[in-house]
């Protein structure tokens, strides 16, 4: 059963993608899980209004490998299903020795300040989120952390990656161009892709925001833990205006 935590933006009836994103990893880590096997990416393609009801989600194995697996779920209301996500998981291996990373750094959440999303959003989701953010952001673009007090599932825990996916999908309202209240710009999908394990606590987005001309747009964000670069993630809009 969702919380008024889940609460999304647009509808005060809806789930929030960011949550729901983190209720099907969460369920993902669960399902057959084996020692030395890691997340590289998860996706998840969004079928509709999530509405805020009594949520099942359904797990399994679509292709199975000893260093390679690929995990498929949906997270379904009313017998309908309103999410798919698909995982691949890797064997870990010592890559040290060809190791690199080529995404810039942000400054850290104690060199950014305090900003209120509320005044921006509405929605529960986004009330129980604690927010750093770069004063210099502008239109379409913004570095900013995220953290939350807030459990995934309640008398559970999860993994750092699922506590780091259940935020990733706030990264389509830190850099908006244009005001919510008077256009719509929702994300029909989010691709994660990492190249670690996450470390749990805040967690850093990079993000910039392109609007085209003929109603579609893309967020694309370089995704942080405290130690630096751990991936990228990618959500494709819907723009429209909300009062023609």
């Amino acid at each position: 059963m969702p919380t008024l935590q889940t609460q999304g933006a647009w509808r005060d009836d809806e789930q929030h993608m960011a949550p729901v994103s983190g209720l099907l990893t969460h369920a993902i880590d669960a399902h057959e899980p084996r020692e030395g096997m890691q997340l590289a990416r998860i996706s998840f393609e969004i079928l509709g209004v999530i509405p805020a009801r009594e949520t099942r989600v359904q797990v399994r194995t679509a292709r199975p490998g000893r260093t390679i697996e690929l995990v498929e779920a949906t997270l379904s209301v009313d017998d309908r299903v309103a999410v798919q996500a698909q995982a691949w998981r890797l064997a870990t291996h010592d890559s040290a020795p060809v190791a690199g990373v080529e995404l810039d750094g942000i400054p850290g959440p104690d060199e950014l300040e305090p900003w209120d999303g509320a005044d921006t959003w509405r929605g529960g989701y986004i009330r129980g989120l604690e927010f750093r953010v770069d004063p210099q952001r502008r239109p379409g673009r913004a570095i900013a952390w995220i953290r939350t007090p807030n459990a995934l599932v309640d008398g559970e825990s999860c993994s750092p990656t699922a506590d780091l996916v259940r935020l990733v999908d706030t990264a389509n309202g830190i850099a908006v161009r244009v005001s919510p209240d008077e256009w719509m710009f929702p994300n029909l999908d989010l691709a994660i892709h990492l190249f670690r394990e996450p470390v749990r606590g805040w967690v850093g987005f990079d993000t910039r925001v392109s609007m085209g001309t003929t109603g579609l747009g893309l967020t694309s964000t370089t995704l942080h833990d405290e130690q630096g670069p751990v991936g990228r993630a990618e959500q494709v809009l819907t723009v429209r205006r909300l009062h023609p």
